[in-house]
């Protein structure tokens, strides 16, 4: 009798004692074991329902197929065939596959093709914002107008009508990034034909250095000198004071030309704008202003910027003297048009609280560098506002930073010294100790490091491997012990020195400042 499932001999033969059927032990087992019945009838059946028979043994018979060669090679000649279907099969998966890589690959590149216009929308939109937010109407021109009257005082209950036009962030448009770019390739490649000025002070003129003249430009009741730059076309030096006035000094006449007052905290930080008769201001009253002269040398404030929510440490004009940064202890750096003092972008720290104490830009226009009071000093890429670098070591706030003309160094100045940082290998090559080192500033052609702190010292520029010798050391005399800001004016002539009174000191050859202000006075003629 042969099996009910396999329709062969069984070699173990049982019989289910509810169907009577004979099946091989090991196929009805399994079929029990998955299934729980019988697979003739369907009927439950169990491992206890299935009783062994005793049968003779049972020797198989060869298949017939296999017995001869020819049958053996119809059996291979099946295989083969079972083996090319298989094949077949694979290749059409593999067909199918291919076909739905290649439109899963076709939807990304239209994505991104989405992507890209999206944003090319989206900075077209930007930009016809920012246009829009530089042209508008008559009627809040003169709210602000009316709000930056006495001096830049806003009136009372204005406050919230400007400040609300300022929170727009349009961003920096596509256009200003060419413009930013074109000036950087203009100055780089002018760099590269760049010539020391035969009429730069030697180091023999700079040992000889002694000071001038004494000049007191700020109140007595709050002395001390917190910034200063120079304007050297014109010969013209700004003050920042504690204050809370910046004051324009005429070197060569040794007049006070103008003295700009309406913030109501210390002034951190002052700039001139290339040669145009404008000032920045900046200050711990958490503003920055824009001073304009009115044509008779008196500077009237033609905006204030109430852009940051705390103390305004720096200011800096970029190359293009079209824009400028200003950088806070609200962790925010602020990008602006000039013209119109609009916020273009508010550049924030997102890796936690960082309070930004200096900023000066890269010759060029397109690096910004800032330093914190967490000791770092950051590099940013201006086109993109992207932290590209950051250099650790420092002990302190960072105080004071410069760019060398060149563009290969960067100073740093801060409690435990200067140190001074290649640009192109990104690492510090050579440090100065100096406690409490409150200024740092190469001279406008890159010959001449000038460190401001208990004392005032002049260094020889170098390379990176190259000693930096001191040419001089010149005392601070104003009795308080701390220098606060250093200059250089036009060629290194002379040093011009801030500190905590309210002095401006300037030191430069024995005879030589009377030579200079008649040299003024003929070209004025």
């Amino acid at each position: 009798m042969n099996c009910a499932i396999s329709g062969e001999v069984p070699e173990e033969p049982v019989i289910s004692t509810k169907s009577g059927l004979l099946f091989e032990r090991r196929l009805i087992e399994r079929h029990i074991s998955d299934n729980g019945k019988c697979p003739v009838t369907g009927e439950p059946l169990t491992i206890e329902d299935i009783v062994p028979i005793k049968a003779g043994k049972i020797i198989k018979p060869k298949t017939l197929h296999t017995a001869s060669i020819p049958g053996m090679l119809g059996t291979f000649q099946n295989e083969w065939d079972g083996l090319m279907l298989t094949n077949f099969a694979l290749e059409q998966q593999l067909h199918t596959a291919r076909q739905e890589l290649s439109h899963a690959l076709y939807q990304h590149d239209s994505a991104c093709r989405v992507i890209a216009r999206l944003k090319k929308e989206r900075d077209e939109a930007r930009q016809l914002l920012a246009e829009v937010e530089r042209h508008i109407p008559a009627a809040p021109e003169a709210v602000t107008a009316n709000a930056n009257l006495s001096n830049g005082k806003r009136a009372a209950g204005d406050d919230d009508l400007v400040p609300d036009a300022k929170k727009l962030r349009p961003g920096i448009s596509a256009e200003i990034i060419t413009e930013l770019t074109d000036c950087n390739a203009a100055l780089s490649q002018k760099r590269k034909k760049r010539q020391i000025p035969q009429t730069l002070a030697s180091i023999d003129a700079l040992e000889r250095f002694t000071q001038l003249s004494s000049h007191p430009l700020h109140k007595t009741n709050k002395p001390g000198i917190c910034s200063m730059d120079i304007l050297h076309s014109k010969d013209l030096i700004a003050t920042g004071g504690v204050d809370a006035t910046a004051v324009l000094f005429d070197r060569p006449s040794g007049q006070i030309l103008s003295t700009l007052t309406g913030h109501s905290k210390k002034v951190t930080s002052v700039k001139f704008v290339g040669d145009a008769d404008l000032v920045l201001t900046a200050s711990a009253d958490k503003t920055v202003r824009i001073w304009r002269d009115s044509g008779d040398g008196d500077y009237a404030c033609g905006h204030t910027l109430n852009d940051h929510s705390a103390e305004v440490r720096a200011v800096t004009v970029h190359p293009t003297n079209k824009y400028f940064v200003s950088a806070s202890l609200d962790s925010t750096w602020c990008f602006y048009d000039l013209s119109s003092g609009l916020c273009l972008a508010q550049v924030s720290e997102v890796s936690g609280k960082v309070d930004y104490t200096a900023a000066a830009f890269h010759p060029d226009g397109l690096i910004l560098g800032t330093g914190t009071s967490q000791s770092v000093v950051k590099i940013w890429d201006v086109k993109s506002q992207a932290n590209v670098a950051k250099f650790d070591g420092h002990t302190g706030e960072v105080t004071a930073i410069s760019f060398s003309e060149n563009g290969y160094f960067l100073a740093t100045a801060a409690e435990d010294g200067v140190r001074l940082w290649d640009l192109r290998k990104l690492r510090n090559f050579k440090s100065f100790l100096s406690a409490d080192a409150n200024s740092v500033e190469f001279d406008p052609s890159g010959s001449y490091l000038g460190i401001a702190a208990s004392d005032i010292r002049v260094y020889q520029t170098a390379s990176v491997k190259a000693e930096w010798n001191l040419v001089k050391t010149l005392p601070d005399l104003s009795g308080t012990g701390k220098a606060t800001c250093v200059k250089f004016g036009q060629d290194a002539q002379y040093v011009a020195v801030g500190s905590m009174d309210r002095n401006l000191r300037i030191f430069g050859l024995p005879g030589n400042e009377k030579a200079n202000a008649d040299e003024d006075s003929a070209q004025e003629s």
